[in-house]
């Protein structure tokens, strides 16, 4: 078993922690906010003071925070991973940041020797729950080895290339989420058509986006939206696909701005596959 740090409690993180206790591990836990280390603390955690506290009481630290902001914050400074990384040290970067973020770590660790994974994770709140993560890590393969074991805990490891790579492959992955848009803009042509609630699903049902409309169905027959991932974070993904891609994505900048919409209509913390509802008011 291993000693494990886990920066970052939010849905996703609180639930990495929980899981890796219950495997067996020595885990360390902080929080911005610290009252939300206090339950799994109750579980046999470890409370650190600071993220640079939980890095020198463990192998490996995990973060899982919210944005590149959120990850310069938490990996820099007197406080931060870094100060307190060595040669003995893995960083296993989890949360989805840019590319710029995800180098910025890099060339931050550097001079410590400490090793990364740029390991962004595919799948929400029941798949970290359940341990059925896609899990893509990017770096040396002697990482990827040496961490399987604690990482096959949350899911499937997925070796998609060097450090970087992760980061790539998840906000390509994310990208293929954004078919909510499309989705939902063929319920607004049936919609204006006329066309009945039951046949527009008869026929989207043949069509591409067959599986999304079954998935979404129930949710939009009863207006209740489970909360699995946050609408405001899948606007936030959108721009990071917008600023990384090198390209002119039209319908990924389309999906987007129904996002935005949606999010500055106050619905930020509701589930992303909303936006549904919020095309189909408008």
């Amino acid at each position: 078993m291993s000693s494990v740090a886990v920066i970052g409690l939010g849905g996703m993180g609180s639930r990495i922690a929980r899981r890796l206790l219950d495997a067996g591990n020595e885990v360390v836990v902080w929080n911005r906010t610290p009252a939300k280390t206090e339950p799994l603390i109750e579980l046999g955690a470890v409370g650190a003071e600071t993220p640079a506290e939980a890095t020198r009481r463990s192998e490996a630290v995990i973060t899982m925070v919210t944005d590149p902001e959120a990850l310069q914050s938490v990996t820099e400074g007197p406080n931060g991973v870094v100060a307190a990384a060595s040669e003995a040290t893995t960083v296993i970067q989890m949360s989805t940041v840019s590319p710029a973020g995800t180098s910025r770590l890099e060339s931050a660790l550097e001079p410590t020797g400490a090793g990364l994974l740029d390991s962004p994770v595919l799948g929400s709140v029941a798949e970290v729950e359940s341990g059925t993560l896609t899990i893509f890590a990017g770096g040396p393969d002697e990482l990827v080895e040496r961490w399987t074991p604690l990482l096959s805990v949350l899911g499937s490891v997925l070796l998609v290339g060097p450090v970087g790579a992760g980061t790539a492959a998840k906000l390509v992955a994310n990208s293929t989420l954004l078919v909510v848009g499309v989705l939902g803009e063929a319920l607004v042509v049936a919609q204006n058509l006329g066309l009945e609630r039951d046949v527009t699903f008869e026929v989207l049902a043949a069509t591409p986006v067959a599986a999304q409309a079954e998935r979404r169905r129930p949710a939009i027959e009863s207006g209740e939206f489970p909360p699995r991932f946050p609408l405001r974070l899948a606007l936030k993904d959108a721009n990071l696909i917008l600023e990384a891609a090198g390209a002119d994505l039209k319908v990924t900048e389309a999906a987007r701005e129904w996002l935005a919409e949606a999010n500055e209509a106050s619905w930020g913390d509701k589930d992303y596959s909303a936006v549904l509802a919020w095309m189909l008011q408008r």
